[in-house]
């Protein structure tokens, strides 16, 4: 994600209100990522990730001229994105949510010892990462949506109480308060089961095959080692952009930043190369 200033924003807006499409694709490029992260731990699945990416881009794209300069360009995505996946009743886990006491319980007694090979000849490894990086994304679906949202928020994208208040309609003070208690309880949980990232007896290597039966990982279609990363900075940076004005953060490594697919990017694309484009610059 290139970053630009908020003033580089600006006039991309203005230019891509305006009918430029070049504008509009270095906006698009520049927030489709971050939009992609947060969608990806608030639905907890990839395809459902890229699924809410394109509405929410679609979404910004359509919005455009609604931008008056406010609040930052970015920080106005992220309030299009959270109110839009707040409300997303498409995704997996929309009807049948986890729950913490759910885990502890399958983490306990899931009869992992009985389960056949089912790796077809992938590492174990590999496997075991995959599993790692699926088990805690799917695992903050164990919080309400906007614990969720909370947690994210100021976890990985590291986003002033100010701005995050404003993004979700409370105060400073009510979101550093949440943000604290869902910490704890995210940490509590982690330190009680999780021996990956806490002290418990649970190892992603252990239950690679039980998570296989399961349908929780799949050997032949490995999302988030497919996935590419990005740098960490660039969170950093998306805090920066949003006037960052206090340190809030905790280090909850799980939450690693992956690029948006190259299939959002091609049907974004798509969607600006198609005459329904010229059809909404008219609108």
């Amino acid at each position: 994600m290139n970053q630009k200033t908020n003033e580089e924003l600006q006039t991309l807006v203005v230019q891509a209100t305006a009918g430029d499409k070049k504008a509009l694709e270095a906006l698009i490029s520049g927030v489709q990522d971050i939009v992609f992260n947060l969608s990806l731990r608030m639905l907890g699945t990839f395809a459902d990730a890229e699924d809410a990416t394109q509405d929410i881009l679609l979404k910004m794209i359509t919005h455009l001229s609604s931008f008056k300069g406010d609040s930052t360009f970015t920080t106005w995505v992220f309030s299009i994105a959270v109110n839009h996946l707040k409300n997303y009743k498409k995704h997996m886990f929309a009807r049948y949510a986890p729950s913490f006491e759910y885990y502890g319980d399958d983490i306990e007694n899931g009869k992992i010892e009985d389960v056949p090979d089912l790796t077809q000849n992938v590492e174990k490894d590999i496997l075991a990462e995959e599993l790692k990086m699926s088990c805690t994304n799917v695992m903050l679906q164990c919080l309400d949506t906007e614990s969720r949202c909370i947690f994210i928020l100021g976890t990985m994208f590291k986003v002033d109480s100010r701005i995050a208040g404003d993004i979700l309609d409370m105060t400073p003070e009510a979101y550093r308060q949440r943000l604290s208690r869902i910490r704890k309880k995210m940490a509590d949980f982690l330190g009680q089961y999780c021996g990956e990232y806490g002290g418990g007896r649970c190892k992603c290597k252990d239950r690679v095959n039980y998570a296989i039966q399961n349908h929780r990982i799949n050997p032949l279609k490995l999302d988030y080692m497919a996935a590419t990363e990005i740098p960490v900075q660039t969170m950093i940076d998306v805090k920066n952009a949003m006037e960052d004005i206090d340190d809030l953060s905790q280090d909850f490594s799980f939450c690693k930043p992956y690029q948006s697919p190259e299939r959002t990017r091609g049907l974004i694309k798509e969607f600006l190369d198609s005459t329904q484009f010229s059809v909404i610059q008219k609108s």
